[in-house]
């Protein structure tokens, strides 16, 4: 906020001495969607696929925020699950190295009650006091820090990691622990950041806000058990809703050209993602590619950039915008794109490592085998821990993945799959085991939430790709 102070002071030979307050670095805000797709809304993520939208759903409010700034059409969240996702959004580091790659430990019953072929590993399931949060960077350079909505990296307070102000640890059930916390917490948390920001102008000091929304009210699936289906178009537009209180705000508080505000959310829908293939709990597009929308000072009005960024990006892209000096905190895999988001989003991120990995080795509800995908170029190699099978796409000619490529391109999948294994074990990433007591003649166990009917995706029953032999879990 630069405003000149009245009086001038004259000096000899008419020099004159504006008396000025420094300008405030810019303000945060970060509106994370749960569950809501690349095509969960009607706002066209990529400018040269019409098919990059919603068939149905209305989100105005979305649609003025992209009109005001700039869409990315290859954005991913880190992870298929809510939980490995916002742990990296904190970060700006990978779900593998953290270890936290599951929203359960991901194990059960240890090698003797497991029957599937292989057995994930233990993921952790509270984001380590030693982490150093977007918030926490943030708030030793004088923000005022916020965190309203759905947590869910752990049981410990959000004020232990860096949030001056939080409604707690909240998990799906939001703070009253209902099955159904929307609209009701949609609305509360708006209004909680609202007033959060109304206060922050008063003080004069800058902020980083953000609030994540809840998942959908849980309904009954096969055999009584319960699951969250896709987010239907009332529950979008009650979210959208929302996002326009936000709007508004940002407007009459006299935050626009001082305020970025972003959009994206943790993972993709369980359904809902045509063209993209796969959903929520898949490494396939549809789980992991999601929106991406940031207004802001200097961003040029209704642009689109076909630059890759992800969730581990926020952190170093927050810490240049806000003038931070400081080094990033050790360990940071994601690369700044602030100067992408004031170029009209051309050139690429720079990042410590030229690749992108999703490590997601457990058994999901849709994801049947545990996988990893690695992202190089326009090369996307999916590697199935089950089988040790290995898929190819071209996502310039083939975002939908339908056609493998591995057997006509085989050195290509070779420097792909020796470059996932190099980054897992530079991160020392937790691996699935070969199961020691696998019986293929037994039904296998069933985990909460999955379902082994497969979705034609890498499951049973799915297209299997070229198998291999079984190498890549590792042996206990």
């Amino acid at each position: 906020m630069k405003r000149i102070l009245l009086g001038l002071l004259l000096l000899g030979g008419g020099q004159r001495i504006l008396d000025a307050e420094p300008t405030l670095p810019p303000n945060f805000v970060v509106i994370l969607g749960e569950g809501a797709g690349w095509t969960s809304s009607s706002v066209q993520m990529d400018d040269r696929i019409p098919a990059s939208k919603g068939i149905g759903v209305k989100t105005p409010s979305l649609e003025r925020l992209a009109a005001n700034g700039i869409r990315f059409s290859d954005g991913y969240a880190a992870s298929p699950r809510c939980t490995p996702s916002r742990a990296a959004l904190f970060t700006g580091r990978s779900p593998a190295a953290l270890h936290m790659t599951f929203i359960g430990d991901g194990k059960r019953g240890g090698a003797e009650g497991v029957t599937t072929k292989v057995i994930p590993p233990q993921a952790l399931l509270e984001l380590p006091d030693a982490e150093t949060t977007i918030a926490e960077l943030l708030k030793r350079s004088g923000y005022a820090t916020a965190h309203f909505g759905k947590w869910h990296v752990g049981r410990v307070s959000p004020g232990k990691h860096g949030f001056d102000e939080s409604d707690g640890p909240t998990g799906n059930g939001g703070p009253d622990n209902v099955a159904a916390p929307n609209p009701k917490q949609a609305l509360a948390m708006t209004a909680h950041g609202i007033e959060f920001m109304e206060r922050q102008v008063k003080g004069g000091r800058p902020f980083y806000l953000q609030m994540s929304h809840y998942p959908n009210q849980e309904e009954k699936g096969g055999g009584g058990k319960k699951r969250q289906p896709a987010a239907t178009d009332e529950e979008i537009s009650n979210v959208d809703h929302t996002i326009g209180q936000i709007l508004d705000a940002i407007e009459r508080l006299g935050l626009k050209g001082k305020t970025y505000l972003i959009y994206t959310t943790d993972h993709g829908t369980p359904g809902r993602n045509t063209p993209l293939a796969g959903g929520k709990g898949t490494v396939w597009e549809g789980g992991l590619r999601v929106p991406f929308i940031v207004s802001g000072p200097g961003i040029k009005a209704g642009s689109c950039s076909h630059v890759r960024v992800s969730a581990t990006d926020w952190l170093p892209t927050f810490a240049e915008l806000a003038g931070i000096k400081e080094p990033l905190p050790k360990g940071v895999e994601g690369g700044s794109f602030a100067t992408q988001l004031k170029n009209g989003g051309s050139g690429a991120v720079k990042r410590p490592r030229e690749e992108f990995v999703i490590h997601f080795p457990h058994y999901d509800k849709d994801q049947i085998d545990p996988a990893s995908a690695i992202l190089l170029g326009d090369y996307k190699l999916i590697h199935v821990y089950e089988t040790g099978r290995r898929e190819l796409f071209d996502l310039s000619k083939d975002f939908s993945e339908q056609n493998d490529l591995s057997q006509q391109l085989p050195k290509k999948v070779a420097e792909l799959d020796q470059r996932l294994t190099d980054y897992l074990k530079a991160v020392n990433a937790q691996m699935p085991l070969l199961n020691p007591n696998f019986d293929p003649n037994k039904a296998a166990i069933t985990l909460p939430g999955e379902n082994r009917g497969g979705n034609g995706r890498g499951g049973k029953g799915g297209r299997r790709g070229n198998d291999t032999t079984s190498t890549s879990a590792q042996k206990n």
